[in-house]
């Protein structure tokens, strides 16, 4: 008898918790959903029971705050975002190849975003001078992806696929620009060649840095 019991006991409780497990995935899915469409400061507790046919303390069951929650939300983007763009560059070689792919994908990322938001844009607007936890966690995730790309071009020079007289922060900070004015002349503006716009700028920034032997 004792076997069983000690046998059956933990094995309840990994159900358990895997069940836990699953129920907070889903929910920060759905808080997902919501930030990107009504940035971080427009998810609540209460809309996001609602969306998910939950009371609100079955959500602070697993968040016990609402920052807690905006919290995950930002691990959860920035966790997407690096499997979706950073993590499939890195089986190409070190060099342009490398930082062309970074782009491309990033650039893909950020026209499907153009339809619902990119919580990295939205949030800097949202936290940009609101000190605290979300505000850091925004942050460090912003600069852990430019300093990957930041990386890329260094590497693009140290190969000879750039000039040497490159200079990766300047090239970074043009092509941020170009991101970032996607999605404000997209999004805010509605021109219709935004994403025309921001490619051949992008490619035009590449192009003036590229060595000879590239």
């Amino acid at each position: 008898m004792n076997d069983i019991v000690s046998t059956t006991v933990p094995q309840a409780a990994v159900a358990a918790q895997s069940k836990g497990a699953l129920t907070k995935a889903m929910i920060v899915d759905q808080a997902l959903t919501i930030a990107s469409g009504q940035g971080l400061e427009g998810l609540t507790v209460g809309l996001l029971a609602e969306a998910l046919g939950m009371s609100k303390s079955g959500v602070f069951a697993h968040f016990g705050s609402r920052e807690e929650l905006q919290l995950a939300v930002v691990r959860e983007y920035y966790q997407r975002f690096e499997t979706r763009v950073f993590q499939p560059a890195l089986l190409e070689a070190k060099g342009l190849a490398r930082l062309q792919k970074m782009i491309h994908l990033w650039m893909q990322t950020s026209i499907q975003e153009l339809s619902a938001g990119c919580i990295f844009i939205s949030g800097a607007v949202e936290f940009d001078d609101r000190p605290g936890a979300v505000r850091d966690e925004l942050v460090r995730s912003v600069q852990t992806w430019r300093a990957a790309l930041k990386r890329a071009i260094e590497q693009a020079v140290e190969v000879g696929d750039l000039k040497k007289d490159c200079t990766p922060e300047t090239m970074l900070f043009q092509i941020y620009s170009y991101v970032q004015g996607l999605h404000h002349d997209a999004r805010f503006l509605q021109i219709s060649r935004s994403v025309d716009i921001a490619t051949q700028s992008i490619q035009q920034t590449i192009d003036q840095n590229r060595s000879h032997r590239a």
